[in-house]
């Protein structure tokens, strides 16, 4: 099949772009006729809170990535979709993640189909289709964006039954965020910190990704000032860049006396350094407020690494409760006593085996059917 992927890819950065690039390079290794059309401009200065969208990294070799399309400018918008109709491919892939994206993609979606025959079949992949931090106009927002698809692709139930809200009369299929495979290979533990820089002797968790306030890092950080904590050789990973006030989190690491139990790297994260945090880590942490699902644990399997995650959104449908780790509530106290019982327990080996396991349910390849039969059933339900 012929297929144009419209949304974040190189030379933008992040987890989106990550995403996309690597779908695209599965669809291609299955057989399919693969471009990505990216933004010339994703988010304008105001509107992006953290300090460059841009990597320094290569383009990814062996995809066709095309820079087309302004999210503020509707004249792109009508190029990119009368472009995309003169393509004529198959599948218009769109990855969905907030509304301030709807005007653009949702035109684009219309102006993508021919009028005289509908060959295109617009299929997207939804990371939220109710943000977490909501805003004005976002129902109408998405409103207009959803009805632009012919097809979707949802990563948790509770996305699903969000989308019900807007649309019931399209093939929906829940297929679960695949592995973040494409960050390398595990390194061995006392390499991975050395190069951070890092004491053995120590256990470590992690706290990995950018910052905002319903990803719940001042819940982890009253967590780990539990005294019971202490009694450990623990310290706490925090990697990730600030996309908010960072005063009021480095407040509460000095009023709770967490100053030399908490390493802070406070900047993005590049991909050829992701495998060393990771590598180094005991304990992977998800204190989310609220979420869909998370590309943080699906990096996590892939690494072989246990997780705690809160009982919000999709999580504990990836997550399984005392296999792979722990799914609490979002509370510190419920957060201290899973970490204590992690390591007063000393359940990393039980729970490592488990989580190789249960990593080979998230493939690309399973995504990728996913996505065919949604084309193949675009007038029914699934």
């Amino acid at each position: 099949m012929k297929i144009i992927l419209l949304g974040t890819a190189h030379p933008y950065r992040g987890g989106l772009a990550s995403y996309n690039e690597r779908l695209a390079r599965q669809l291609i290794s299955e057989g399919h006729d693969v471009q990505i059309f990216t933004f010339t401009l994703q988010y304008p200065k105001i509107f992006f809170p953290g300090k460059t969208q841009f990597t320094d990294n290569p383009a990814p070799e062996g995809i066709k990535i095309t820079r087309v399309l302004n999210s503020i400018n509707p004249v792109s918008w009508f190029k990119t979709g009368k472009r995309i109709r003169n393509e004529a491919p198959d599948i218009l892939l769109i990855k969905y993640w907030q509304p301030l994206m709807a005007p653009c993609f949702g035109t684009v979606a219309r102006l993508s189909k021919s009028k005289r025959k509908a060959k295109t079949r617009v299929i997207c992949i939804f990371d939220n289709v109710i943000p977490h931090e909501k805003k004005p106009f976002d129902r109408l927002l998405t409103t207009y964006f959803t009805r632009s698809i012919d097809g979707a692709i949802v990563m948790s139930q509770s996305v699903g039954e969000d989308l019900k809200l807007f649309r019931t009369d399209i093939p929906v299929k829940y297929n679960a965020h695949p592995l973040y495979d494409n960050y390398g290979d595990i390194l061995p533990r006392e390499d991975a910190l050395r190069k951070l820089g890092l004491p053995e002797g120590y256990s470590f968790l992690l706290f990995f990704g950018f910052i905002r306030s319903y990803k719940g890092l001042d819940i982890l950080l009253r967590a780990f000032g539990d005294a019971r904590l202490r009694k450990f050789r623990l310290k706490l990973i925090i990697a990730g860049e600030f996309y908010e006030n960072d005063i009021p989190y480095r407040k509460l690491i000095k009023d709770l006396d967490l100053e030399s139990h908490v390493v802070l790297f406070d900047r993005f994260i590049r991909e050829d350094e992701v495998a060393v945090f990771f590598s180094a880590t005991d304990l992977v942490v998800q204190p989310y407020r609220s979420a869909t699902q998370s590309g943080v644990t699906q990096i996590a399997y892939h690494f072989g690494k246990p997780m705690l995650v809160t009982d919000v959104g999709g999580l504990s449908e990836i997550v399984a409760n005392g296999k792979c780790g722990y799914v609490v509530r979002p509370d510190p106290e419920d957060v201290a006593t899973a970490i204590f019982d992690y390591f007063s327990n000393n359940r990393k080996s039980q729970f490592t085996e488990y989580v190789k396991q249960e990593k080979s349910k998230f493939t690309w390849n399973n995504l990728v059917n996913s996505i065919t039969e949604v084309y193949k059933t675009p007038n029914s339900k699934l």
